[in-house]
């Protein structure tokens, strides 16, 4: 590697001059979901000789992708949380309906129990 040259952690290779020069259109570029390592070297190299124009397309591009990037995982973000309350919600109505069932039956055999109770008592009284 030569010395006018930096390495990024992402392997590509960004020279001093268009790191300085386009840092924020760099930073786009690495952070594209849709680019390879080497489509975002390709744009790295390219950058010094783009016009204006090309450059503030690619910019507009780039800066649209990481919005509509963005506004999908709060979309499915805010889906997977509506679906966890869902889950929650359904697990205590679970538990709720459990309950519910644990103490009829309790009460059924409590009530058993007491009917059991009268007819001896009643037998007792009888005998």
């Amino acid at each position: 590697m030569a010395d006018d040259q930096s390495t990024a952690a992402s392997g590509l290779t960004i020279p001093p001059d268009v790191q300085e020069k386009f840092g924020d259109l760099v930073a786009l570029i690495i952070a594209s979901e849709s680019m390879n390592t080497e489509e975002r070297q390709y744009w790295i190299n390219i950058l010094p000789i783009m016009t204006p124009e090309q450059i503030k397309d690619l910019q507009t591009i780039l800066v649209n992708e990481k919005t509509q990037l963005a506004a999908i995982d709060q979309k499915y973000a805010k889906e997977i949380d509506q679906m966890g309350q869902a889950q929650v919600t359904a697990q205590t109505e679970e538990e709720r309906r459990r309950r519910r069932d644990e103490r009829r039956s309790k009460e059924q055999t409590h009530r058993a129990e007491e009917e059991r109770n009268t007819e001896d008592l009643l037998k007792k009284i009888e005998g």
